[in-house]
């Protein structure tokens, strides 16, 4: 598993290989924060963690939030090149949710809401 100290020098360095367009109207970056956050339909036997998120609120601008604490939940077991995989997919995800929102899309909110129902119904 990697420290909360190695994830973030990841993050960095992968938040650096996007393209800077990409940081238009994110004014308020990239976070790495060190707590679990359970999804608030999470049941207990099929835990779901929320990983990361894009927040846009007009008193604190837009920004991403990436979970610490879950990302060790779900990946602790992986290998630091695989963190490392799966720290840029999550970012990937957030990016494309930050994109959409400045491009008034929904489509991987609308892919988000089908896989929650999945989880719901059990198959997913």
């Amino acid at each position: 598993m990697i420290t909360f100290d190695e994830a973030a020098l990841m993050l960095d360095e992968l938040a650096e290989e996007f393209p800077q367009e990409f940081y238009e109207d994110l004014n308020g970056g990239v976070y790495l924060l060190p707590g679990v956050k359970k999804h608030p339909e999470s049941r207990g036997n099929r835990p779901l963690y929320i990983l990361g998120e894009f927040i846009s609120r007009h008193d604190m601008g837009k920004y991403i939030n990436i979970y610490y604490g879950s990302f060790t939940r779900v990946y602790g077991h992986c290998s630091p090149g695989e963190s490392r995989q799966a720290l840029r997919r999550i970012l990937a995800h957030e990016f494309t949710h930050h994109l959409e929102f400045l491009a008034g899309e929904r489509d991987l909110e609308i892919k988000d809401d089908a896989d929650m129902e999945k989880y719901r119904n059990g198959t997913l």
